[in-house]
């Protein structure tokens, strides 16, 4: 679907254009080697102050942030560089502390040294395969669990090895067990090489394809969506207007979809609620102590960026309905643009029943269909696909869903080997290792003005006594959180625990301070011991609520080089100030996510499995915003 764009658009947090792109990579690489390789690029967000003074948009710089290493002389971390477009001024800083995130070359490097390696050729025909063709390498981040043999400062993968019957099979079905190469990148060569002995590759096909379907039910009718009147959203630039919602999107490197300036209008105020609101980084660690897998803990945001992996979405298939695209721009390895077609979708969506009542004095009904507007992105790492799905909702509510599917990571076993209890068989002689996958979103709030306090809110019950004769007496009490460290805290259930956001400085007609919740799922944090090296990178899971006062360099959780970092950065670093959130430019993190245990369902692609959570308004609005929302015509 196409509609009217404004293109001269001079906010600050506008998307990039390629133009922009190949403008700020030509300035770039006149001050890098011949072999530069980039991993992304990203708009530096100027200060959330100078954006919200809308006097200063035409004084604020427009800044272009990339990353890279030089491939492969450099042994340091590799580059992070600024580019001012509107100056020309570049400043190129070395990384002192991690590396530069992953990018393709690290990838196709990875796969070439392994392949070419005398060692991993002869443990490979050991097991009866010659024809290297058909073995696919998937190569893996292995900071936090890096070989001896590899000096510190390389570029260093795992590459782990599949087997495919021709080049249109599902090569997870059958994997090399107990076959790792140590790849150092820096070097150019396999450092070690780690072979556990020989296990025959699982019997079954894993394909999934239409193709090799021998049949489809013929019982699923046809399910058509349209508005022939039109959709209710308008679209200028990136900026999006909906229902009293107005906000801007973009796509990000590392934070992936990004929701900018949510506000709404409230009978012609605007009101902002969240200044941005995005995934700042995730971790999937592994549970299974299985060799192939003990070592995995990939942090598929900040290693390998994720923003630039999103899927080109296809209508009828990613997105149904009334359907508006926006394309995203990243840059190649090479430091050329590119354009992802197609790869932020936005449409509505029929959901149900609004609000009912029926009167029985009166024998009259009152029924309102709710609907909601989508905002989605899906993003390929790997064997993993992740959609990101922000969902506006006629009510005021604000929903993060996110579904993870694609294929599980598996091991090869002999009969009588299983080890159920940490890697449950999915097929036969083929297990699958729990894990977990853990997204920490950062929420920048900003309700009704940058003032803003927390509270945890948890319903107790109170004890027998005169004031419960009858012990069925329970109430909620609110908790102001009113330091960084006090609002390290967990998800609680059985108290129906939930964080809300109020703004002491406004009130609403009861009273009482304007306020939004965030409503959490039965989320997990993180399982991995304290001291483990995953923990010590990936510290933003060991809670599943922060909150920090806002700081502008302050937006990827495990900070903004995790790729072969020691840890200790980031979130945990931030919070540790301890610093007074007391009405304070508040800034909320919530770490949600699954545990997987694998079933043979999720085999040979898995269903999708949601997480997620919910942001409610509480007092914001003077009672239900929905009364004026029409009755649908065939209800009259």
């Amino acid at each position: 679907m196409n509609m009217p764009s404004t293109k001269n658009d001079h906010h600050p947090l506008k998307m990039l254009t390629t133009d922009e792109i190949e403008a700020a990579a030509t300035l770039l690489k006149a001050q890098l080697s011949e072999r530069a390789t980039f991993s992304n690029v990203g708009l530096v967000e100027p200060n959330k102050h100078d954006v919200l003074d809308t006097t200063r948009h035409v004084q604020l710089s427009r800044k272009l942030r990339f990353m890279g290493y030089d491939y492969p002389e450099s042994k340091d971390g590799g580059f992070d560089a600024i580019v001012d477009l509107t100056s020309k001024e570049v400043s190129v800083t070395r990384i002192a502390a991690g590396q530069a995130p992953i990018g393709f070359a690290d990838a196709v490097e990875a796969i070439k040294i392994t392949k070419a390696d005398p060692d991993w050729q002869a443990a490979m025909k050991a097991r009866g395969f010659t024809n290297f063709d058909l073995v696919q390498i998937d190569p893996w981040p292995t900071g936090g669990f890096v070989h001896d043999s590899i000096p510190a400062g390389h570029r260093a993968h795992r590459s782990i090895a599949f087997i495919r019957e021709d080049e249109t099979d599902n090569g997870y079905a059958r994997p090399i067990q107990g076959l790792i190469a140590h790849v150092d990148l820096t070097a150019g060569k396999v450092a070690y090489l780690e072979d556990h002995g020989e296990v025959p590759v699982p019997p079954e096909s894993g394909r999934y394809d239409a193709a090799n379907q021998a049949n489809f039910r013929n019982t699923i009718k046809p399910i058509e969506i349209t508005q022939p009147e039109g959709t209710s959203f308008q679209v200028s630039d990136n900026a999006v207007s909906w229902e009293g919602f107005n906000f801007r999107v973009s796509m990000h490197p590392i934070n992936g979809l990004v929701l900018h300036q949510v506000c709404y209008d409230d009978a012609g105020e605007n009101r902002p609620i969240i200044y941005r609101a995005a995934l700042s980084d995730m971790v999937v660690p592994y549970g299974d102590p299985d060799p192939m897998h003990n070592w995995k803990h990939v942090f598929d945001a900040g290693e390998t960026s994720i923003g630039t992996l999103a899927n080109s979405l296809t209508l009828g298939c990613d997105c149904l309905g009334e359907i508006y695209y926006f394309d995203c721009p990243v840059v190649n390895w090479k430091g050329e643009a590119r354009t992802i077609e197609n790869a932020i979708c936005m449409h509505e969506e029929d959901y149900g029943i609004l609000w009912k009542h029926h009167d029985a004095q009166s024998q009259t009904t009152e029924v309102r269909r709710s609907r909601r507007l989508v905002v989605s992105a899906i993003h390929t790492v790997g064997n993993y696909e992740y959609g990101f799905f922000w969902y506006f909702y006629l009510d005021g509510t604000i929903q993060m869903e996110v579904k993870l599917t694609g294929i599980v990571g598996v091991s090869a076993v002999n009969d009588g080997e299983e080890r159920p209890e940490f890697a449950p068989l999915i097929a036969p002689n083929l297990t699958s290792p729990i894990h977990q996958h853990l997204f920490c979103f950062r929420l920048d709030f900003n309700l009704d003005g940058q003032e803003n306090n927390l509270y945890e809110v948890e319903t107790q019950a109170l004890p027998m006594g005169p004031d419960n004769p009858q012990g069925t007496h329970f109430h909620a009490i609110s908790t102001q959180l009113e330091s960084e460290k006090q609002a390290r805290r967990h998800t609680n259930a059985a108290s129906s625990r939930y964080w809300k956001v109020t703004n002491p400085n406004r009130t609403n007609r009861l009273g009482a301070p304007v306020a939004w919740r965030l409503l959490p799922s039965g989320t997990p944090a993180l399982f991995a011991h304290e001291d483990s090296p995953v923990a010590k990178r990936a510290g933003f899971a060991k809670y599943n609520i922060w909150a920090t006062r806002y700081a502008e360099d302050q937006l990827n959780a495990a900070g903004d080089t995790p790729n072969m970092h020691e840890g200790d950065a980031g979130l945990p670093a931030w919070s540790a100030e301890d610093k007074s959130l007391d009405a304070e430019d508040l800034v909320l993190w919530h770490t949600v996510g699954v545990t997987h245990v694998p079933r043979p369902e999720d085999w040979p692609v898995m269903p999708v499995e949601y997480c997620g959570f919910m942001l409610q308004p509480v007092g914001f609005f003077e009672r239900n915003p929905t009364l004026d929302v029409p009755p649908a015509k065939h209800c009259d």
